[in-house]
């Protein structure tokens, strides 16, 4: 299996959605993989930015643990404020991955290119929402997906050294990212079960519930690439909902 890096394709060659059986077993398999293993950047100066990260990140973390102000401000000290334009690569296939993203706004989206050029979208990381290729992280193996964003986005970076490191200082802050991951793996397994039994409208639905916002932010055929529908069907989708 080759990897293929996004930005690299000529645009009439850009990858799209994939709807067939074929397709769509692929789509299950390379899911499976990435949601079990649960260029250019600038960095901001604004200290508004900074403050309104911090407040993010500590809101997040005290839904699943309570820190003292020193043990928070320890933690911080480790995350690397980031922000992405628009269609930016964070992540591409055949990169070694040492550092996962929290989303403070704006959208990423994680996804495989098969040799066929098509397109499996994995996951929507939007705000509160953490990603990265984390098979390529914890077994330091190079990426099978890429990330990029899908609209302009504000995030702290986290590396695995300095992950492991708070850890093993603070025992609430190891508390944090295991409960965490215990809620990823749930996440993931609703997610896999979704696939696997529920139809394009069950899939369609659950989506909007969870995202309400996502059907006028993000371009149709990223959603239909998420759902494993076409094009065609997402539209009939939306229009027999009106």
């Amino acid at each position: 299996m080759s990897l293929i890096r996004a930005s690299s394709l000529p645009e009439d060659e850009r990858p799209g959605y994939c709807s067939t059986a074929d397709a769509f077993d692929k789509y299950l398999m390379y899911a499976l993989k990435y949601l079990l293993c649960l260029d250019y950047c600038y960095f901001p100066s604004n200290s508004t930015f900074k403050m309104d990260a911090k407040e993010t990140l500590k809101a997040h973390v005290s839904q699943l643990v309570t820190l003292t102000d020193a043990q928070f401000e320890h933690l911080y000290a480790h995350f690397k404020p980031m922000s992405f334009t628009k269609g930016q690569e964070i992540i591409a296939a055949g990169d070694l991955v040492d550092s996962e993203y929290f989303v403070l706004s704006g959208c990423l989206k994680s996804f495989f290119i098969d040799d066929d050029r098509k397109m499996y979208v994995l996951q929507f990381a939007m705000k509160n929402w953490w990603t990265s290729d984390y098979d390529a992280l914890y077994n330091q193996s190079k990426a099978a997906v890429h990330i990029d964003c899908v609209l302009d986005a504000d995030v702290l970076r986290l590396t695995n050294q300095d992950r492991e490191k708070v850890c093993k200082e603070i025992h609430e802050i190891e508390r944090f990212f295991r409960l965490r991951t215990n809620r990823g793996y749930v996440a993931s397994q609703k997610r896999l079960l979704s696939v696997m039994t529920d139809d394009a409208r069950e899939r369609y639905e659950a989506l909007i519930r969870q995202y309400p916002e996502l059907y006028k932010l993000l371009p149709k055929t990223l959603i239909a690439a998420y759902l494993g529908v076409s094009r065609e069907t997402l539209s009939r989708l939306y229009n027999d909902e009106k």
